[in-house]
């Protein structure tokens, strides 16, 4: 490839621009401070008459009912979950078990504040299309009160002319009719723990009641065995409670093929990451048989402690949220190839907040070495790099797309080709940013940034959906020609 410094970018701003609504509100649980104000709560409309009972009841559903799909069965599960708190085993009726819900419920706005951070995929349906059209599924951080985020989607169409057109959402979003827990391997989750540094007795005792592949009912009822054998130490029961958090981590989340993609949204629900689910980078994973599984890393965040995990579906039905496991799983930005390559998985990191690594491992979910790939070079990106979304496969080579932090912590967006047998070359380098931020796109959440967790190339161009200034996000559109021919031989 030829240095050609004279070569322009030629890049075009389509649209549409995606902002957040605060109309768009998820149920989620209210739970009081302590337990006592949930009891007195309880005891307040137990000692309610029927017919008070019904006036209250009709007043929220004419307020609520309408503003969410099965209204009347979330409140119901919220009774069920707060149940145990009534001071009498008393029938009660159907109203007063809803008005009880409902006391214990509350909306969310979860896009209130922000919707950014895309990543686009192809859908895994691509029938009934116009010639030269694609269908796409955009995956959005989408951010609410408290500064929690979720992982929000949209549907759309890039044409034959790369003209991109974003279905229209309703204003319904629902969270995973289930969640449940997989069957745990023993020997991988002692090496999770060990590589956490939980190698104590404790652990070797809850360990040592557990068949090799165990559940997480079992493993609650070897640890409240082993705590009460221990009673008295607080650290022990910090040790214990650690080893339920990891398990936890491991979850299965699960919607109706009734609820469109639009409407679907994982929220926060393990304890490392219920304060947040960031930045989720997507790919479609190609297996050697031709399968194709889309994988996601994201950044879990508890309130004080980030966390890498994956998060893997077929269908966007069906989504298995697991740990990343390894000495070298630490910090954000992690962004898996969408192949094996020579047999082994590989992953872009960045572990030191400034440079970009390349990572390779057998196993999928455990990863023990890194080798560094990048360095801070440009002025725009002499604060940090890190990748902005998967690797993109093309002729030429592996297509990275970057960021790069500069003066004023302004954020712009980078590209670098990488050698298709042997990613750890890098072949060719933008020296100048592909995009930063434009005079409309300077204010938000955090000024001064443009960020994308993820683009791909359709009709010989990049079709990039980027955030701006973590507050809305937008697409681009640029010529691969360009890209290629600007790029500089390092």
């Amino acid at each position: 490839m030829q240095n050609q410094e004279t070569v322009l970018l030629s890049v075009r701003h389509t649209g549409p621009i995606l902002k957040p609504s605060s109309a768009r509100v998820l149920l989620r649980a209210f739970n009081p401070t302590t337990e006592q104000r949930s009891i007195q709560i309880i005891a307040r409309i137990s000692a309610m008459p029927e017919e008070k009972i019904t006036t209250e009841l009709e007043q929220i559903l004419r307020d609520f009912e309408r503003r969410h799909h099965n209204f009347r069965a979330y409140c119901l599960r919220r009774f069920e979950h707060v149940k145990s708190l009534l001071l009498t085993d008393r029938p009660l009726s159907e109203e007063r078990k809803l008005l009880i819900g409902a006391y214990f419920t509350q909306e969310y706005a979860l896009e209130g504040a922000a919707l950014f951070n895309p990543s686009l995929v192809w859908h895994p349906d691509q029938s009934e299309l116009p010639e030269g059209a694609s269908r796409f599924i955009l995956s959005l951080r989408a951010t609410g009160e408290g500064h929690i985020s979720s992982i929000a989607f949209r549907t759309g169409i890039v044409d034959a002319k790369n003209q991109i057109k974003v279905e229209e959402p309703t204003r319904f979003v629902v969270s995973p009719e289930a969640i449940s827990y997989p069957l745990y391997d023993r020997t991988l989750f002692e090496r999770k723990l060990h590589e956490m540094d939980h190698r104590d007795m404790l652990v070797t005792s809850v360990l040592s009641t557990l068949a090799e592949k165990f559940t997480l009912e079992e493993l609650k009822a070897s640890v409240q065995l082993v705590e009460r054998q221990n009673r008295g130490k607080s650290e022990n029961v910090l040790l214990l409670n650690s080893m339920l958090t990891l398990a936890r981590a491991n979850y299965v989340a699960s919607f109706s093929l009734k609820q469109p993609l639009f409407e679907r949204v994982l929220f926060p629900t393990s304890p490392t990451e219920i304060n947040g689910i960031e930045d989720a980078r997507f790919v479609a994973f190609q297996e050697d048989d031709g399968k194709v599984i889309y994988y996601a890393t994201y950044t879990a965040y508890d309130g004080k402690v980030t966390m890498p995990q994956l998060l893997q579906t077929e269908d966007f039905l069906t989504f298995e949220m697991s740990t990343l496991n390894g000495p070298e799983i630490h910090n954000k930005g992690m962004a898996l190839f969408p192949r094996r390559i020579k047999g082994r998985y590989a992953m872009l990191s960045r572990q030191d907040n400034e440079n970009i690594y390349l990572m390779y491992s057998d196993h999928l979910h455990f990863w023990y070495t890194k080798e560094i790939l990048l360095k801070p070079t440009y002025p725009w990106e002499y604060v940090q790099l890190g990748n902005s979304g998967s690797p993109i496969e093309t002729e030429a080579g592996w297509l990275v797309l970057t960021h790069g932090v500069g003066p004023m912590r302004q954020y712009a967006i980078g590209a670098i080709l990488l050698d298709k047998d042997d990613p750890s070359c890098v072949i060719g380098r933008l020296h100048e940013p592909l995009l930063t931020p434009g005079a409309s796109e300077r204010e938000g959440y955090v000024p001064n940034v443009v960020y994308s967790c993820g683009a791909q190339i359709h009709n010989n161009e990049l079709i990039l959906p980027y955030a701006m200034s973590d507050y809305a996000s937008s697409f681009a559109v640029i010529p691969m020609g360009d890209i290629l021919g600007a790029m500089k031989l390092t």
